[in-house]
């Protein structure tokens, strides 16, 4: 970085932060420490401009610029924007059903529900499981997807001693600022910060995406035409006669191809049954599933609508948020796509660095089979060959011919690792011929100029620190008040509160950093996928438990916590016994399936009596008409947007 743009930098950072600190202490400097509602929700204050904000800023972070944009780089392209255009729809639903009956019965937390609607224990298995996977996979993640653009875009730089290029210095820097802001100033110091960081990143993702456009308009044609899809039909002269935008069509348009991992084209939602990531059958039942409980069931998110000082707050801030995430796709996945286009020898080398601890270790062990992707094949046809020699004597069967191409050495080698695999033997992690992880990363170090350099960094390492300090303040509320508060000390005081939040914000972030290096291994398969997959454990049965607790009052109170544990069984039972199903599918048949047996127990042993649940009579409970027209107008784009890219 320049000296100017680092000293910017710092500068942004440290006074937002500073900013945040302050108008979160502002006027109540006094009970911050002393008052469980000020420190985890913002003396339940939050007007709808924090809260949409807020709502956009906790969860647009690297994890969706690095996972979302690995993901679009690699062949799912514009399919990924899905968890963006169907979260809008979620959200105007979360703001009209979900909402009212959580501020109805003032909770702190999501699982507090479950105690009011079913029983202490439904509460205390959605709060363990909740805990488990927000700290272990979304706090996780986002540490190391923003120390995954500090190590490429500082790469060979220290810093008091510490290389910024490592991966693990990266995680804790961030782990650091984090838990430092979070322990001092809880969720209104979060909200402040918020709207400063949720506005700079949209903006900050717009000025990248402009300068993608214009970087990919002066290319050589020669050189991109390398890097088009199968089955375009683009040629050298087209492209030397288009303008930017018709650049990225012709070289990503064309229909996707079958297959578990299909190639083809990128610029539309539609992707074949069997693709991996986002078949098109998620898009019937698969994917509303994560988004209806990310959006509406999860902690970290929903905690700054519990802070709305009303419905109707709550309900424009849900909307005005919902209308932003409809913008997302076109900062975050339509650069990733160009991202390869542009800078593919990029993602190239930054493979090699992931690939070198696995061929290092099948070279030092003789009986471990080694898988490689296809285009690994095809960057590194004579490696492959080798590799494949080495897996045959793994598995005790000698090729009888050479295989002659890359395509024909992929086919042999997934033939050996299965005879392998029915054999027992162990498999390394897949070797990879591009780390699409880093295509976010690359388009900063490529593209940004000076001058420019620190807003855009400065935004996004906000994003981070912000989203991380969320989690952390979410975490630290779930076992302080439905642990600790709950089980371990029923008569704490509201003082003993706030200590054991800020103790668990330390806890917490240390566990996190430990865990976020290994996420650069290539077996999780790139950061979004790795989050997606491990919901899978917790969405669908929490989402059925939820739906009956809503609408059905005489379902038996001992379902809630029997759902949550049947999802864990069957979603882990057809990740063990049915991998080749697409996540989303597995997410689909375990809801299914729990819904199912939900209705039938209600059905065969209702309970005697309906269930009431308590109201909290010091919020205005009134809905916002505003925010209902609002929302309907969002779910008309959002289906435009659909028909326009289908």
């Amino acid at each position: 970085m320049h000296p100017i743009d680092l000293v910017l930098f710092v500068v942004a950072v440290v006074g937002v932060i500073a900013f945040g600190i302050f108008k979160g202490r502002k006027g109540r400097s006094d009970t911050i420490g002393n008052d469980a509602s000020e420190y985890f929700l913002a003396g339940r204050g939050l007007t709808w401009w924090l809260v949409g904000f807020s709502l956009i800023a906790a969860n647009i972070s690297t994890e969706q610029f690095v996972g979302m944009s690995g993901n679009a780089a690699d062949w799912v392209g514009m399919a990924i924007a899905s968890y963006e255009w169907m979260a809008a729809i979620t959200l105007v639903v979360v703001g009209v059903v979900f909402l009212p009956r959580f501020l109805k019965c003032g909770i702190y937390t999501i699982p507090e529900f479950l105690e009011y609607r079913y029983d202490v224990v439904s509460r205390t298995i959605m709060a363990i499981v909740s805990l488990v996977i927000l700290v272990g996979v979304p706090t996780a993640t986002v540490v190391f997807s923003g120390a995954k653009v500090i190590t490429v875009f500082f790469a060979d730089t220290s810093l008091f001693g510490l290389d910024l290029g490592n991966i693990t210095v990266g995680c804790w820097i961030i782990g650091t600022c984090a838990a430092l802001y979070v322990f001092v100033g809880g969720l209104k110091s979060c909200a402040w910060t918020d709207l400063i960081w949720g506005s700079a990143l949209i903006i900050g993702g717009a000025m990248l995406g402009y300068f993608a456009l214009v970087h990919i308009g002066a290319m050589d044609a020669v050189e991109l035409i390398k890097t088009k899809v199968a089955t375009s039909t683009a040629t050298v002269e087209q492209l030397q006669n288009a303008g930017a935008i018709e650049r990225v069509h012709l070289l990503n348009m064309g229909p996707a191809l079958e297959g578990a991992n299909g190639a083809g084209g990128k610029l539309h939602m539609i992707r074949p049954s069997t693709d991996s990531s986002v078949p098109w059958t998620a898009l019937v039942v698969g994917l509303w599933i994560p988004n209806f409980f990310y959006w509406g069931l999860n902690q970290y998110i929903m905690q700054r609508t519990l802070g709305s000082k009303s419905l109707a707050e709550g309900q424009k801030g849900i909307v005005f948020a919902a209308a932003l995430k409809l913008v997302i796709p076109f900062i975050v996945v339509i650069p990733g796509i160009m991202a390869y286009n542009m800078f593919s020898a990029d993602l190239q080398l930054n493979a090699t660095v992931k690939n070198a601890p696995i061929i290092a270790q099948y070279k030092a062990d003789a009986k471990l089979l080694v898988p490689f992707s296809e285009s690994y094949a095809k960057l590194y046809y004579n490696d492959t060959v080798e590799i494949l020699a080495h897996n045959s004597v793994a598995v005790g069967k000698m090729l009888e011919h050479a295989p002659t191409t890359p395509e024909a050495v992929f086919a042999e080698n997934e033939t050996l690792l299965a005879t392998g695999k029915a054999q027992g033997l162990k498999q390394s992690t897949k070797l990879v011929g591009h780390d699409y992880d880093s295509a976010f990363p690359v388009l900063l170090k490529n593209l940004l100029k000076p001058g420019l350099t620190w807003f855009v960094l400065a935004a996004i390492f906000g994003a981070v620190v912000s989203t991380l300090a969320s989690m952390l303040n979410s975490a630290s509320t779930l076992f302080t008040m439905d642990l600790y508060g709950k089980l371990f000390r029923k008569g704490a005081s509201q003082k003993e509160l706030v200590t054991t939040g800020r103790v668990c914000v330390i806890v917490f972030v240390l566990i996190a950093c430990l865990i976020a290096p290994s996420l650069n291994n290539p077996k999780w398969g790139g950061v979004f996928t790795f989050i997606q997959e491990f919901q899978g454990f917790v969405s669908p049965g929490v989402l059925a438990v939820f739906l009956f607790g809503f609408f059905s009052k005489r379902t038996p109170r001992y379902v809630g916590w029997l759902g949550i544990l049947l999802n864990v069984a069957i979603y882990g039972g057809l990740k063990l016994f049915a991998n080749d199903i697409a996540f989303l599918n597995r997410m689909a048949i375990s809801f299914g399936v729990i819904c199912a047996i939900i209705a039938l127990l209600t059905l065969i042993r209702p309970s005697s009596k309906p269930v009431e649940l308590p109201q909290n009579g010091a919020l205005v409970m009134e809905h916002s008409q505003g925010a209902k027209w609002a929302g309907i107008a969002v779910c008309i784009a959002t289906v435009a947007l659909y028909i326009i890219f289908w």
